[in-house]
């Protein structure tokens, strides 16, 4: 195995131009994630729209010390003792050399800090498989530990259909021979060329992995089950992977990778379709969060939020006429309680004709359109349905494990 996610120095090449930059620095820091994510499109090292969505659902600080958060969006990696982030730039490039779709399995070689494996998760989606091998306890600590702050403080994690990752500890040079095959495979250290063959072993047909093989991040894809295609994709510089420790005539001990599927209960099932297709009737059929500049024009912001409210709203009047409220009997209920619940059940984009009016005149004031933060619109219509609250909980992934 080796020292977590781990590249020394980038020199970034490509076919048409050359970029020279030391341990990243391709791109201009950034005030905040957005700004860097920003840079990082500009700079063409974020080029799809996949990619683009889940670099900006997750804040890259997020995973540094908090003494060392100022330095979180500088294109630079960033190493304290095992645990270590590469630059931004180098996992903009693995992140579009992967080419992820929802469904996909996973595997990353050396899953540090799990920055990387989380922005993968929100891909895959539910039905995906999201491993990591990790050298270092200490690493997979604090991987679990940023992990489960995501679970239970980030918005994006309602957002997403978010496929788990799984950390294991072990050298990923013995991995167990019946593990995998995966769809997907990154090596977040320098790999030689005696071992690509090991590595190519981990892919299914049709299956891409990204690696830096002798000085350069490569990409292989498995066209066959003896046949490949290679790509360099830029010059890197990473620490070379650390090779496995044995004592005389000891055998060595393979690491298990968890189980590629496991069958999942009829509750899970009826929990993701449900949600699935809430989040299409609410946000439209896209897999992550509003874009950056819908979310700060608000006037298209509100278009979307109304246009969302409308369309569910013949769906929450069906459903409450079939789904009672929790423990209540509609026999014994008052006028005012009614009138009450109506009130609180009012959908979010349709404002009383003051609001609007009120909205109108702040909207026109100065000839600036107002700056909304983007509303969580699965989230609070799940919120409002007529259901006991362990259920809407469990609706919205329920983070208290």
């Amino acid at each position: 195995m080796f020292m977590g996610e781990n590249e020394k120095s980038a020199s970034l090449t490509t076919s048409t131009e050359t970029k020279s930059v030391r341990m990243g620095g391709a791109v201009s820091a950034g005030e905040d994630n957005d700004e860097l994510i920003d840079n990082l499109k500009e700079a063409q090292y974020i080029r799809s729209d996949l990619v683009e969505q889940a670099f900006r659902a997750i804040d890259r600080a997020d995973y540094y010390l908090e003494e060392f958060r100022d330095s979180a969006y500088k294109d630079l990696a960033w190493r304290h003792g095992n645990i270590h982030l590469s630059a931004p730039c180098i996992y903009s490039e693995v992140m579009e050399a992967l080419d992820l779709q929802p469904g996909l399995s996973f595997l990353n070689l050396g899953s540090g800090t799990g920055y990387l494996s989380t922005m993968v998760g929100l891909i895959l989606g539910p039905f995906g498989v999201n491993h990591g091998v990790e050298l270092h306890q200490d690493v997979i600590e604090y991987a679990y530990q940023k992990l489960e702050f995501f679970i239970k403080t980030s918005d994006s994690f309602d957002r997403f259909e978010f496929c788990e990752p799984c950390f294991v500890m072990g050298n990923c040079l013995e991995i167990a021979p019946e593990s995998g095959p995966y769809d997907r495979v990154y090596c977040g250290a320098g790999v030689q060329r005696e071992q690509e063959d090991y590595m190519k072993n981990l892919l299914k047909v049709e299956g891409i992995l990204v690696l830096p093989l002798e000085e350069k991040l490569t990409k292989i894809t498995r066209t066959g089950y003896n046949s490949w295609e290679t790509k360099n994709i830029i010059a890197v510089s990473f620490a070379p992977l650390v090779l496995p420790k044995h004592r005389d005539n000891s055998k060595p001990k393979a690491v298990p990778l968890p189980t590629m599927f496991e069958v999942r209960t009829l509750q899970d099932l009826a929990r993701i379709f449900i949600r699935l297709t809430l989040k299409k009737t609410v946000v439209g059929p896209g897999p992550g969060p509003l874009p950056r500049g819908l979310a700060h024009n608000g006037e298209r912001l509100r278009q979307a939020q109304h246009c969302g409210s409308t369309l569910l709203s013949n769906r929450y009047v069906f459903m409450s006429r079939l789904i009672p409220g929790p423990m209540d009997d509609d026999n014994n209920r008052s006028d005012a309680e009614e009138e009450e619940e109506e009130g609180n059940c009012r959908i979010r984009g349709e404002p009383e004709e003051e609001e609007q009016e009120e909205e109108g005149e702040e909207s026109r004031e100065g000839g600036a359109l107002l700056h909304e933060a983007p509303v969580n619109l699965l989230r609070e219509r799940i919120l409002s349905l007529p259901l006991p609250e362990p259920l809407k909980m469990y609706m919205l992934h329920y983070r208290e494990k």
